[in-house]
């Protein structure tokens, strides 16, 4: 039975939401320990962060200043933020509300929980310097909701567009993160000892960020090097959090929706399997070349499959 369009949107954007929420929750937990770590130069470790995930523009709007309070609860509470866990996982339970008669019921409640415990905090959190447990309770939160999805959910149709919505955020993710950090780093002196200090804990944050640090260093031996992190974090074909990896699943979980679909959406195969292509093939080299915006044409690739889902499966009349 094919799924409707509206509850194939819902899980679709559940796989967004909840993978968006950990992956700011990801960013912020490392940042908080850089900006510890580092000192007195708090605000080099927080203003990339601000540069990764955009809207600097709407925070200095809403709380006049840019500085680490203000970037924390920009990114953690404010619902103003579709970005911040507050919000994404606020969406995400309202797409699951609607699907409470066909979802298991683990699932509603672990995103129900996890929005009772999260959404309803406030700046009094950052009085406390509770950030770190707000965002490591929304990052476990999000593993274990989907686990539940992964033990209990059917792996129909409804399935795949939920994999497909939490593998195009993660990819998507990435290389947003990715764009940022090798943007500062051609503005970088990396011949001033401080600089270099400074440069390689943000790849060492950018790596625990994606808990790649650990794999990383059993693949790469010669330490901290930006192309050979660059490569695990793009191309490698096994780490889950790559972003090849997130193309290869996304790609399969569109096939496996094309087949309730017959030959009606070529163009969303077309786009996914090219973009698989290019990871697949590409050298690295290629993508981080000084002057090759490669990194943006794949963020685009990722965002034209977005958008060509978008119009196959939930605009139809």
């Amino acid at each position: 039975m094919l799924l409707l369009s509206r509850l194939a949107e819902n899980l679709f954007w559940i796989g967004r939401y909840v993978e968006r929420a950990e992956n700011t929750a990801r960013l912020l937990n490392v940042n908080y320990y850089t900006s510890l770590e580092i000192g007195g130069r708090a605000r080099e470790s927080w203003r990339p962060l601000l540069e990764m995930t955009g809207g600097e523009a709407q925070l200095r709007a809403k709380y006049g200043r840019v500085d680490a309070r203000s970037i924390s609860a920009w990114l953690a509470l404010d619902r103003d933020n579709p970005s911040s866990i507050a919000s994404s996982v606020q969406r995400a339970r309202e797409n699951a509300r609607g699907l409470r008669d066909r979802i298991p019921s683990e699932m509603w409640e672990a995103i129900n929980r996890t929005y009772l415990n999260l959404c309803f905090q406030n700046e009094e959190l950052l009085d406390r310097d509770g950030l770190f447990e707000y965002c490591a309770e929304a990052r476990d939160a999000s593993q274990f909701f989907f686990g539940i999805a992964f033990a209990t959910l059917p792996r129909d149709e409804g399935w795949s567009f939920m994999r497909a919505g939490q593998m195009l955020e993660r990819g998507d993710n990435m290389l947003r993160v990715l764009q940022s950090r090798y943007r500062n780093l051609e503005a970088a002196d990396l011949s001033d000892p401080k600089q270099r200090a400074i440069q390689d804990q943000r790849w060492v944050s950018i790596l625990k960020g994606a808990s790649a640090y650990e794999a990383y260093r059993k693949r790469v031996h010669t330490g901290i090097d930006p192309v050979r992190i660059g490569e695990f974090l793009l191309l490698d074909e096994f780490f889950p959090r790559s972003v090849r990896y997130s193309a290869e699943n996304l790609h399969d979980a569109l096939t496996q929706i094309e087949r309730h679909h017959p030959g009606a959406h070529p163009e969303v195969l077309r786009l996914s399997r090219w973009l698989v292509a290019r990871l697949q093939y590409a050298g690295v080299t290629d993508i981080l070349h000084e002057d090759n915006p490669a990194l943006g044409e794949l963020l685009g690739d990722f965002n034209r499959v977005g958008a060509a889902i978008n119009a196959a499966y939930f605009q139809q009349e």
